[in-house]
């Protein structure tokens, strides 16, 4: 023990070992000793020396630390010791380099000693990288400090913590690896946020920071562990956008797991998480005096904001979360901010960022922006008061940029509100009494300011950006430049300005405005060019050399000239395609004219532009490219540089070459418009045959209940038949000759009604096979022009269905027949009974049962006749459907016969469309090797795709 007292601080006599001897002993007590308090006292001691000696223990202990950590699992303590060394040895915090290198006098102050220089730290850094990348090199190092975490002791997991976060530092992306395949690695670091100790909880939050870095599968593993209701909570609880650090560490947490993570933003767009955001941004009335802790917290909770509605997301994630911060009121409380007093300037910046992004593309969002009004006296647009802000120039030049990105989005894919800012320029609708969005953008046009300058050009040329009839309608803009004098256009006040030789960004800022503004618009370029002076003043502005600055406005003025030529529809005969071509090749030279264009895209300020919507620049002279004007250059520079080397001839040819794919396109287009009323007919067609088809299942159902009527009469016939097979007995001699005489007239006029049957049935049945002979003609008619279609099979079968149903009626008829002749038979046979017992001697009572009997005989006798006439009638009604259903066949053969020679019709009409077809494709072919010929690229999809359709249709129509 007197050892460990001399580590300690104890006096000792003799010589004192030096620190390299000291650790050295150590080392071999941590790795000798059997008693636990003997290696937890070493431990202890190389804590103590680790961060003064940081070399010497590292290359020394870290072997024997790491073994007790695999061996000594039970002792908490000595566990804690080990774990804290390691985090000494491969920390490199800058506190704990200078609390190890600055020595302490006697008396216990610090001496004068300097800080250690940049040399030093990066020796002390590249000192923990080294032994991290020496810990990390088996990976069963950090599964077994993943597995320290699972202990509840706080002298183990939160120096594990720190631990793990240093190493995550050192060595992130190889800890990633390790941690992302060590089962539960992951779910063991989650379960950190739902300690109850704050500082091991809040250390788990840095350490997840670290986690989570630029690995998106580790992203997407901690968004399903429900890291986002875990961190929201947090947040809440610690008090939103007045809370502490714990709030800014959840909220770069946060950061990490959406920004670029496509699948965790839907995941937390589809979680409802969105709505949560909205309590963060309510703000009082009183916002002075705001700490810089609740800057930093709103300025990332906007920031989390924009990461949900990037234009580098794809648009349709986008689309949905702007949709979701609409209904939720998201984008009403930042709106809301952004009209507030006394809130902090780089606040205001990042809302009027945030709000733009909101709003990009989406018309909704668009036309609400549009409805803000500031709360001021009178009340203004919030569109206004941004514009006021964005061409004073006493306003800082971020604020400027994010007013000037706001307008932007606003008209991005906005036609609407385009119209709404170049109406607020025409004479009919200007108000004298009120400041519009056109007249702060022509102040700003023509203020003294250069940033103001390139600021309304752009936001202008953004007003027209593919909208022809605004360009149109800026063309009537008339301005009064002095008393006296009469007004100018817009667009003569322009190009006024750029002869003058104001600043360079002044000049740059004017023509993206006009080459935006004539691009695409024939109209505007013969109102440029009808000015006499913009011609000559561009050709002396390409031709010349000039320094350096002066580069990027010669290739804006070769652009301009070049839109002019491109778009030209010469109508002034001055300024000609060919003419102007001829003037470059004589005045400045074709090549020298594709090389001044070229200074465009050769910019160095050109790549930066054209990365991201947002205009963001270090300081406002290099405020020169907009972003959606690069997407223009580099659609027309090629188009230009092919237009200025074509000859007349070329020109001529192509046109004619246009016009003949033109006359083909429209002669196509008839001919699918003759294809469409084919279909439309052949549809109208098949709606008919439907009908038919319904009227005749209609005729089925009613031939059903018919043959259910039937049913009924042969039970009320079977009923009466058992009643009189059972009431009929032997009668008395007396009354046997007036039965019998009854019976007889009776079973005569039974006779000639069952003959009358007979022949009606005979004629019913030679009707029949009138109808059989007609059926199997149109059975063989159907059979040979079976290519016809699946309209025949269905005439078919519903010929068939009224065949059987005839033949069911017959069926019944033939039946009711042979049970009326078994009642003639049955009747006859009483009768002659009757007459066989007629030789016994009866008395008076059984004279008058006999009578009896006789009179209800008599009376079963005419219920039977009533029953007859009723088959009877049953049988006319049949006949009459038999007649009904032999019209309907007649009918059916004729549509059949009908559909026939429409179909043969369409298909000889659909012959001639093929050989016209196939003419004009061969012209086609003609016209593409002619084009190739000269040297032109022809694509041949379009031509492909409407053959193809074409076909198509012409096979849908063989089917039908």
């Amino acid at each position: 023990m007197n050892f460990f007292r001399g580590v300690m601080g104890g006096q000792a006599a003799g010589p004192q070992p030096s620190g390299a001897e000291t650790i050295h002993k150590l080392c071999d007590r941590v790795a000798s000793s059997t008693l636990l308090e003997d290696r937890r006292d070493a431990v202890r001691a190389l804590k103590s020396l680790s961060k003064k000696y940081r070399m010497e223990v590292g290359t020394q202990a870290m072997d024997h630390l790491i073994n007790i950590l695999q061996t000594d699992r039970s002792d908490s303590e000595i566990l804690g010791y080990a774990l804290d060394t390691l985090y000494n040895i491969l920390c490199n915090d800058e506190e704990e380099e200078q609390d190890a290198v600055t020595p302490i006098s006697a008396s216990g102050k610090h001496k004068n000693v300097s800080m250690p220089d940049e040399t030093a730290q990066k020796q002390s850094d590249d000192l923990g990288a080294q032994f991290t990348e020496q810990f990390v090199q088996d990976a069963e190092h950090v599964t077994l400090l993943l597995s320290l975490l699972e202990e509840f002791d706080f002298h183990v997991r939160w120096p594990g913590v720190k631990l793990l976060t240093v190493l995550l530092k050192n060595q992130g992306v190889q800890v990633q690896g390790i941690i992302l395949v060590s089962p539960m690695g992951v779910s063991r670091l989650m379960d950190l946020l739902a300690d109850s100790r704050e500082v091991i909880r809040n250390d788990g939050l840095l350490l997840l920071q670290q986690l989570t870095k630029s690995n998106a599968a580790i992203q997407k593993i901690v968004a399903f562990e429900n890291a986002f209701e875990r961190l929201l909570d947090i947040i809440t609880e610690e008090g939103s956008s007045d809370g502490g650090i714990v709030v800014e560490d959840c909220l770069l947490l946060l950061l990490n797991l959406l920004k670029n993570n496509s699948s965790n933003q839907n995941f937390f767009k589809e979680g409802s998480y969105i709505q949560r955001m909205k309590p963060w941004f309510e703000i009082g009335d009183d916002n002075s005096g705001w700490s810089a802790q609740k800057v930093t917290n709103l300025h990332l909770m906007l920031q989390l904001v924009r990461v949900m509605v990037s234009p580098v997301n794809s648009p349709g994630a986008t689309a949905s979360c702007q949709k979701s911060m609409y209904q939720c009121g998201l984008l009403q409380q930042l709106c809301t901010i952004l009209m507030a007093t006394g809130v902090p300037a780089d606040i205001l910046t990042e809302t009027i960022n945030t709000v733009s992004e909101v709003i990009r593309g989406s018309q909704v969002n668009q036309d609400y922006f549009a409805s803000v009004n500031a709360p001021s006296n009178p009340p203004r647009p919030a569109i206004v008061v941004l514009l006021m802000s964005m061409v004073n120039e006493r306003q800082p030049f971020v604020l400027r940029c994010a007013v000037l990105y706001c307008f932007q989005c606003f008209l991005y894919k906005n036609q609407k509100g385009q119209g709404e800012i170049v109406a607020t320029l025409l004479p009919s609708t200007i108000d004298a009494n009120s400041i519009s969005a056109g007249q702060l953008l022509c102040g700003g046009l023509f203020s003294v300011d250069s940033l103001s300058n390139w600021c309304a050009a752009v936001a202008l040329a953004h007003s027209l950006q593919d909208n022809l009839t605004q360009k149109e309608q800026l063309l009537r803009v008339q301005l009064a430049t002095s008393l006296g004098k009469p007004p100018v256009s817009l667009l003569q006040q322009c190009t006024n300005i750029l002869s003058q030789g104001s600043k360079v960004q002044t000049r740059v800022g004017l023509l993206m405005l006009l080459c935006t503004w004539i691009n695409n618009c024939p109209i505007a370029v013969t109102h440029f060019l009808h000015n006499q002076e913009n011609v000559p003043f561009l050709t002396a502005q390409i031709s010349e050399n000039l320094g350096e600055d002066e580069r990027l406005v010669q290739g804006l003025c070769a652009l301009l000239l070049g839109i002019c030529i491109y778009y030209n529809d010469n109508s002034l005969e001055n300024y000609t395609k060919e003419k102007l071509k001829q003037l470059i090749e004589k005045r400045i030279g074709k090549e020298n004219f594709v090389e001044k264009l070229g200074f465009i895209t050769k910019h160095e300020l050109y790549s930066r532009a054209a990365q991201k919507p947002q205009p963001v620049f270090p300081s406002p002279e290099q405020m020169l490219f907009d972003h959606e004007f690069t997407k223009l250059v580099k659609e027309l520079e090629g188009v230009i540089t092919k237009a200025v080397h074509k000859s007349n001839e070329e020109e001529k040819k192509e046109e004619e070459v246009k016009k003949t794919l033109e006359q083909h396109d429209n002669i196509v287009t008839q001919y699918k418009d003759l294809i469409r009323e084919q279909d439309s007919q052949i549809q109208e067609l098949k709606e008919q045959v439907a009908s038919m088809s319904s009227q005749s299942e209609q005729m089925q159902t009613t031939v059903t209940q018919q043959l259910s009527q039937i049913q009924q009469h042969k039970d009320q016939y079977n009923i009466l038949k058992l009643k009189i097979g059972k009431e009929s007995q032997p009668n008395s001699q007396e009354d046997s000759s007036q039965v019998n005489g009854l019976q007889t007239e009776e079973l005569t006029q039974l006779r000639e009604e069952v003959e009358e049957l007979r022949k009606q049935h005979a004629l019913l049945q030679t009707q029949l096979g009138d109808k059989d002979t007609l059926l199997d003609t149109l059975k063989s008619e159907t059979a040979e022009s079976s290519a016809g279609g699946s309209d025949n099979t269905e005439l078919l079968k519903e010929l068939e269905a009224l065949r059987s149903q005839v033949q069911s009626q017959s069926a019944e008829i033939n039946h009711m027949k042979t049970e009326r002749q078994e009642l003639l038979t049955r009747a006859e046979a009483g009768s002659q009974d009757t007459v066989s017992s007629s030789d016994g001697s009866l008395d008076a009572a059984k004279m008058a049962e006999l009578e009896s009997r006789l009179a209800a005989q008599s009376s079963e006798t005419q219920r039977v006749k009533e029953e007859a006439k009723s088959l009877s009638e049953s049988r006319a009604e049949l006949e009459q459907q038999l007649a009904s259903a032999t019209s309907t066949v007649a009918i059916l053969q004729t549509e059949k016969a009908k559909l026939q020679t429409e179909v043969q019709e369409s298909k000889k009409e659909q012959d001639d469309l093929l050989m016209l077809l196939a003419d004009q494709d061969q012209k086609i072919n003609a016209l593409k090797q002619k084009l190739k010929g000269l040297g032109e690229t022809v694509d041949d999809e379009d031509d492909l795709d409407g053959r193809d359709q074409t076909d198509d249709d012409y096979e849908d129509e063989d089917e039908d």
